[in-house]
């Protein structure tokens, strides 16, 4: 992914290794959602990120993996597994320095293990030490779409991707707390249905994942999966460890079967001045490329 000044970025998958877990295989990651800044070209960047393709999380047991750029749960399986996902959060409030950053979360299907995504959610960022919130809906590959509908810092937003059948989606983005509701139908040839994640993430650029933005604790409530409660799914845990070593984000354990939350732990700079670099996997705009291949670690623990 790429930041844009005013732009759109979009995800794209690329892939990675892993180990098995608890008896079972895991692959790479899948792609993640992207966003950029809305308005005009003199709009604040935006910025989006992605997982790779080609393999999965798994899910055996509530395994745990390290991402370098998402944290939360992801639960992969065979082709048509999932065809709903759902949860709600409380819009975090970040704090902003000089320094740029970026963050988004979202709810999704496919991404971890296929080639498409189809997902939606609000970003929240930091420029010139100014903070800016939206909404935005993606169905990958296509560009990503922002609402200009008003979020702010403590809005209940609640989120979800519903599958219909012959490649129809139907994506619904709702601000509680200010009273509006987007929902949009869209088609997809590429979709897999292969996953579900509920997540917040680290945009990336041509060089590796952003800063996170230090949104402090995001929670997470009511997440579903195939309109089941998250636990009953047996999702894999994931916490955000860039190539830099340094851990960006973690979930907590899920709670009342549907709840957890992800706390901030820094920006993935601490030990590092530089952001981890490798070579993009996949253009997928013209003003955007995908994020390199992570390293994803598969352990035991949930």
């Amino acid at each position: 992914m790429a930041a844009g000044s005013g732009g759109s970025v979009s995800a794209g998958p690329g892939s990675a290794g892993s180990q098995g877990s608890a008896g079972s295989s895991a692959g790479s990651q899948g792609a993640g959602s992207s966003q950029g800044s809305a308005g005009s070209s003199a709009g604040s960047p935006g910025a989006g990120s992605s997982q790779g393709a080609g393999g999965s999380f798994g899910s055996a047991g509530n395994a745990s993996a390290t991402s370098e750029n998402w944290s939360g749960y992801a639960e992969a399986g065979t082709p048509g597994t999932f065809t709903s996902v759902s949860s709600s959060w409380t819009e975090p409030t970040v704090t902003c320095t000089a320094q740029q950053t970026f963050s988004s979360f979202w709810v999704g299907l496919d991404g971890d293990g296929t080639q498409s995504v189809e997902q939606t959610g609000t970003e929240a960022d930091c420029n010139n030490g100014v903070a800016t919130d939206q909404g935005w809906f993606e169905m990958f590959p296509n560009a990503p779409v922002f609402y200009n509908n008003p979020v702010a810092p403590g809005d209940t937003m609640s989120a979800s991707v519903v599958a219909n059948g012959g490649g129809a989606f139907t994506l619904t983005l709702s601000d509680q707390t200010r009273g509006w509701t987007q929902t949009t139908s869209q088609t997809s040839g590429t979709a897999q249905l292969g996953s579900a994640e509920i997540i917040a993430e680290a945009p990336s650029d041509t060089n590796g994942v952003l800063p996170l933005s230090n949104f402090g604790t995001v929670n997470f409530a009511n997440a579903m999966i195939n309109n089941a409660a998250l636990a009953a799914a047996s999702p894999t845990e994931l916490t955000m460890v860039p190539a830099a070593g340094v851990t960006e984000a973690t979930p907590s354990a899920v709670t009342n079967g549907d709840d957890f939350s992800v706390t901030w732990d820094s920006n993935g700079t601490a030990s590092s001045p530089a952001a981890p670099t490798a070579t993009p996997t996949l253009t997928v705009s013209p003003t955007s490329t995908a994020s390199p291949a992570p390293t994803v670690t598969i352990g035991t623990g949930g």
